[in-house]
């Protein structure tokens, strides 16, 4: 009978990923950088094993959603102080900082576990095109 074998850290090599958010959906698109974030298009990864997957987002400030979103989805949250539950909707959000709002719904798609933290560290977003890892694509980062 023989043995699954997974692959260990030093075998894993880091893979980048350019991901242009431009016109499209963020739920859509948060969706589809959770997934290069857990691993599930390499093979052979198991989901308690951190992949090393790198993913840029550009052009957030460029993301469309759905429907009335921009007015009816409220951000809560509490300062800690008497009185201090604070609420802003997602197209004062947008305007506000794009990628904050774009790490958020990425957040959210992400296990909640011990590898959350590590995974989240792998995700760069920027608001337009400029960004700083042109050098780890190659070609490809135009």
């Amino acid at each position: 009978m023989q043995k699954t074998k997974f692959k260990t850290i030093s075998e894993l090599k880091p893979v980048w990923y350019l991901v242009d958010a431009k016109d499209k959906i963020l739920g859509r698109i948060a969706v589809e950088v959770a997934d290069k974030l857990n691993g599930k298009n390499l093979p052979g990864i198991s989901p308690n094993q951190y992949c090393q997957s790198k993913v840029v987002v550009i052009n957030t400030n460029q993301v469309k959603t759905t429907g009335n979103k921009l007015t009816n989805k409220v951000y809560i949250h509490h300062t800690g102080f008497p009185k201090g539950l604070r609420s802003v909707t997602l197209g004062e959000a947008m305007q506000k900082d794009s990628t904050e709002v774009f790490r958020k719904a990425v957040k959210g798609m992400l296990p909640k576990n011990k590898l959350q933290k590590k995974k989240m560290a792998g995700l760069f977003v920027y608001k337009d095109a400029d960004h700083e890892h042109r050098a780890n694509f190659g070609k490809v980062a135009k």
